[in-house]
């Protein structure tokens, strides 16, 4: 609010400046520089110059500035983190299931068994390499920060003209800025000579602000509204200005966004109020350190939902494996022989699905590939684990929901009518669309509650009515400038040649073209610009109530400042329209004639409304948080579908929160915004500190978010997002750091191939857990159940040998997991509500499958060891048959051996196929399709990499079990016949069971589906997407 526009707030708002005065006047003899910066603004300049003890003209001495640099430090926002290859390798040792493999390598080797070793060094070594490749990614965020700081700045000091470093800038300094500057700190403008500076990484406004020193405001506005006030790391666009550094460092604008970035990650936790602090205050710090640095060791303190899971599990497992060893060892009566600690060993790795961490990395590394297909940029692979969970998308509006390219929406001609532009939003094609005419103006069109009241007619019966009247020649001086408002399509050739154009220019505000007439041999002079400039410039105009031409007066100035406020109520931009004849430049923009107004905006892009409709359908609310007002950002948000064209089922307290400036939502408390009966699914006028305000109220009502930004001062929310999304053409480098994914299209839409791909990763990742894990259950439940089978020596016989089981862990079943993580997107992906963050891989569903799947494995491997022991060796067991140095004795236990894990094997592999649908049949994934029982065929021929890793699984069995010296010395088994046949047959079994469990499942999800039918039942769009709003 400027004393300059709005004279009769002055009372209110001299009270208002004199209390801020007042308050850092009557600080102690050092004044809080710093909130006396904030609030500069609001300080006239006299004042200002008082309070940081300056001078206008002088500046400081050398000696104060001296003093106040050691006060309040370097002028600097900090230095730029370094990647350290160390901490990354580190951070991929920290990790549970990587430390319990170490573990069990270190324990292998104290033991001498350099196989089992070897293997395990393998796996933790190719986990390592692997997630180290990966992170090495990650850029630096407070480097480009830096980057943006000015190396120079000029001041005046002791009244003399000098350079300096930036750094050595202090509050107080006077600084002098031009041309190609960029402003070393933030300034309170004392000075300003037509000057401008571009904002854009601030404030996100594209084009450059017009500065006056002798603005004055009384009350808190937003940072981009303060004209009176130039920021650090922002650029001189135009002119030159004189200014007092009001703050510095991370006290600026640009450096609260660095403190933003920065955070705080350190595991330590401090007693903050040292002076008062008691011994349990201590204790307390000391407490929470010890347990923040467990957590950071076993990974179970920081990372997404997922990872935390997945060291949580780790932990588990291991526990579990520990007990299962001392269970082995107790059965031997704690004779530990080297023997005995290799099968503990073994039975605790079949509890560790050593492979799942590389895995998971692989996908995560597919599934980023996929996605930049689809324009979409992975930076971070945490992110691709909540992609799948995402409920909450908000969205800034210029150039992601809309085209960032202005077109004309309505034509206002007094004395002629309203023209409407429909149908159309392509600003380089304005031959499309359609154009209406009413005789009505704006503001009675506006009075019309019903569309069906106005009397819209077409272009055509527009010139078949006006043709050859006077009014059509009212219209004919618009058809020139029609590129300029975008209705080409009712372009008529006059011959009318242009001859010369003055650009767009400040603080002209306007531009001006040149056309002549062949036919009359006339020059006419068109102007365009801001409403307000062009009405001062216009001598005439066409009286709208009696047709003639009048001159202009306060009335009809009142009248069209009317016509533009209304058009400006719907959400457009609103510019005037005039003529002359002249062609001196300082003659063109005099005494104009007013032609009437455009009514301007940047439109949807075409994909935007599809793909708001798709989040709705999908179970995400969308929310624009934009810096235009509140009348543009509501009618665009209608017109994507963000807000609902129907307001009448919703509640006015809905209605209330729906659409709030920034200025309306930071006034609330966290509980008042809590309190809401929605958030706003638009917020105008938006501040960097409001969208992550706005952030912070949905995670607390337990969303998770993706964030836009394109700015430096999106940085912050997109780092408090989960997932943050930076623009890949137009956005910022800091953006782009602080993001998590980058649009390379800039496209709304491409987010919505973003989710789509993360939920597609996140239902395999459900599909490769199973059939690990149930792996591994089968191998551990099969090896205890093997502590049942003695030999002569009253010692346990390995139903499978070590190497067996690492063989399946890390070749059997890794392959086929590896293919199950690039699983096509089932039908529905995006007709189903976002995953519980929490619980989107380890459902009961998927631990219920994992026991199922685990116990009818090892049943059916430990059918043919049976059979081959007892069968066909009488129940002997031979002597020291879990040795290298094979005896004949131990012939039916390798043979047994062989004949299990070819059922092992080929029981992983089977689950591998049935588990790419968790409940249809294996034979039946697709009902719908045309020929659905030969459609299995097909779709397992789909993935090229499950099916060949599946055949691949198949074919490696043979060298193991029949080439000399492998089978018997290092896989403990030997050739077999009939062996092959029991194994066939269990896994038979084996896929029945997963048959009939599947169709157990199938009747029980139909029952409860039954049951509650209205969850299934689907809405018409908008209802569904608002329902959750209708209740009063």
């Amino acid at each position: 609010m400027s004393v300059n526009t709005h004279e009769k707030h002055d009372v209110r708002k001299t009270e208002y400046n004199e209390h801020v005065i007042s308050r850092h006047s009557s600080a102690s003899s050092s004044v809080d520089v710093n909130s006396a910066g904030q609030q500069s603004y609001m300080i006239p300049i006299d004042k200002c110059i008082e309070i940081f003890g300056t001078h206008k003209v002088h500046g400081l001495s050398h000696e104060k500035a001296k003093q106040l640099l050691a006060i309040y430090g370097p002028n600097s926002i900090g230095d730029g983190e370094k990647v350290s290859i160390l901490n990354i390798i580190m951070k991929q040792i920290f990790n549970a299931m990587i430390l319990v493999l170490i573990i069990s390598l270190i324990i292998s080797f104290a033991i001498k068994d350099w196989i089992t070793g070897g293997v395990i060094t393998f796996i933790v070594a190719l986990n390592v390499f692997i997630g180290t490749q990966q992170e090495y990614q990650a850029e630096k965020t407070m480097g480009s920060l830096k980057n943006l700081s000015s190396p120079s700045a000029v001041v005046i000091r002791n009244g003399t003209e000098q350079t300096i470093p930036s750094q050595e800038v202090v509050p107080g300094d006077l600084i002098l800025v031009k041309v190609g500057d960029t402003i070393p700190a933030d300034l309170r403008l004392i000075e300003t000579h037509n000057f401008e500076t571009d904002e854009a990484l601030l404030t996100g406004e594209s084009l450059p602000v017009a500065k006056d020193a002798n603005e004055l405001y009384g009350q808190e506005i937003p940072v981009g509204d303060r004209l009176n006030l130039a920021y650090s790391s922002s650029t001189v666009s135009k002119g030159r200005a004189v200014g007092i550094a009001v703050l510095t460092g991370l006290n600026t604008e640009i450096g609260k966004i660095a403190k933003a970035l920065h955070g705080d990650n350190s595991i330590i936790e401090r007693v903050q109020d040292k002076e008062n602090a008691h011994a349990k205050d201590y204790a307390k710090a000391t407490g929470v350190t010890i347990w923040n640095t467990i957590g950071y060791i076993l990974g179970t303190a920081e990372g997404t939902p997922l990872k935390i899971k997945l060291s949580w599990l780790a932990i588990y497992l291991f526990c579990i494996a520990v007990v299962f060893a001392i269970v082995v060892m107790a059965s031997q009566k704690f004779d530990v022989t080297k023997e005995v600690a290799i099968y503990a060993i073994c039975v605790a790795l079949s509890m560790i699905p050593s492979s799942l961490v590389v895995v998971l990395t692989i996908t995560m590394a597919v599934g980023a590939k996929e996605m930049l297909k689809r324009n979409v940029i992975v930076r971070k692979f945490d992110a691709l684990e909540n992609l799948g969970s995402v409920n909450a998308i908000c969205s800034d509006k210029t150039g992601t929901l809309t085209q960032g390219r202005m077109i004309a929406k309505k034509v206002y001609i007094p004395g002629l009518g309203t023209f409407s532009v429909e149908d159309f939003n392509e600003p380089f094609n304005p031959t499309l669309g359609s154009v209406r005419f009413s005789e009505s103006s704006p503001t009675e069109l506006n009075d019309k509650n019903d569309e069906h009241e106005v009397k819209w007619i077409t272009f055509e019966e527009f010139k078949e009515k006006f043709r050859n009247t006077e009014k059509y020649e009212l219209f004919r001086n618009w058809i020139l400038s029609a590129s300029l408002a975008n209705v080409a399509k009712v372009y008529e050739d006059f011959d009318d040649e242009e001859k010369l154009n003055f650009h767009l220019t400040r603080p002209s505000k306007e531009m001006s073209s040149i056309y002549r007439n062949n036919e009359n041999d006339v020059e006419i002079i068109y102007t365009k610009g801001a409403v307000e400039r062009i009405l001062k410039l216009c001598e005439t105009w066409t009286d709208p109530t009696t047709g003639a031409v009048s001159s202009m007066s306060v009335e009809s100035i009142d009248y069209v400042e009317e016509q533009m406020n209304s058009l400006s109520s719907q959400g457009l931009r609103v510019v005037g329209l005039a003529e002359w004849q002249k062609n001196e430049r300082e003659s063109i923009e005099q005494k104009l004639h007013f032609l009437g107004l455009i009514g301007i905006y940047d439109p949807p892009r075409p994909e935007s409304l599809p793909s708001v409709k798709l989040c709705h359908h999908a179970g995400i609310s969308v929310h624009m948080a934009t810096g235009d007002h509140p009348s543009t950002a509501s009618a665009i948000a209608r017109e994507v579908g963000i807000l609902p064209e129907n307001v009448s089922m919703l509640p006015q307290g809905v209605l209330d929160s729906m659409v709030m400036t920034a200025p309306q939502f930071d006034a609330l408390t966290e509980e008042q915004i809590d309190e809401l009966p929605c958030l706003p699914l638009v917020i105008a006028r938006c501040a960097p500190q409001t969208k992550v305000r706005l952030v912070e109220a949905l995670h607390r009502r337990g969303q998770i978010v993706a964030m836009t930004g394109d700015g430096v001062n999106d940085s912050p929310s997109l780092k408090m997002s989960d997932i943050g999304i930076a623009m890949g053409k137009n956005g910022s480098d800091v953006a782009k750091d602080a993001s998590d994914i980058v649009l390379a299209d800039d496209n709304f839409a491409s987010i919505l191939n973003a989710v789509e791909e993360g939920r597609r990763m996140s239902d395999n990742i459900q599909k490769f857990v199973i059939q690990l894990l149930a792996c591994n259950v089968a191998q551990a439940l099969f090896l205890l159940i093997g502590l049942v089978f003695k030999d002569d020596d009253d010692f346990s016989v390995f139903p499978l040998s070590p190497v067996q089981v690492l063989w399946v862990i890390v070749v059997t079943a890794c392959f086929p997991a590896m293919g199950l993580g690039m699983e096509r997107a089932s039908d529905d992906i995006m007709d189903r509500p976002p995953k519980d963050s929490k619980d989107a891989v380890f459902t009961w569903e998927v631990l219920i499958d994992m026991f199922v799947y685990g116990f009818s494995m090892a049943s059916a491997c430990m059918i043919p060891f049976v059979i081959e022991v007892y069968g066909y060796g009488d129940g002997e067991l031979g002597e020291n048959c879990n040795r290298t140095d094979y005896a004949e004795t131990c012939l039916h236990v390798f043979r047994a051996r062989a004949s299990s894990f070819v059922t092992m094997t080929w029981c992983c592999l089977i689950l591998a196929w049935e588990v790419i649908h968790l409940r249809n049949s294996l034979f039946l994934m697709r009902p719908n399709a045309e020929n659905k029982w030969t459609q299995w065929m097909k779709d397992l021929w789909a993935n090229k990499v499950l099916f060949w890793s599946v055949i691949l699984g198949f074919v490696t069995l043979i060298p193991t079990i029949y080439i000399p010296v492998i089978n018997d010395y290092v896989f403990l088994q030997k050739g077999i016949s009939t062996g092959w046949a029991y194994a066939f047959g269990c896994s038979v079994f084996f896929l029945l069971v997963c048959e009939m469990w599947k169709f157990c499942k199938r009747v029980y999800f139909r029952n409860e589906k039954a049951k509650n039918p209205e969850e299934d039942l689907e809405k018409s769009g908008e209802m569904k997407a608002f329902e959750q709003f209708t209740e009063s």
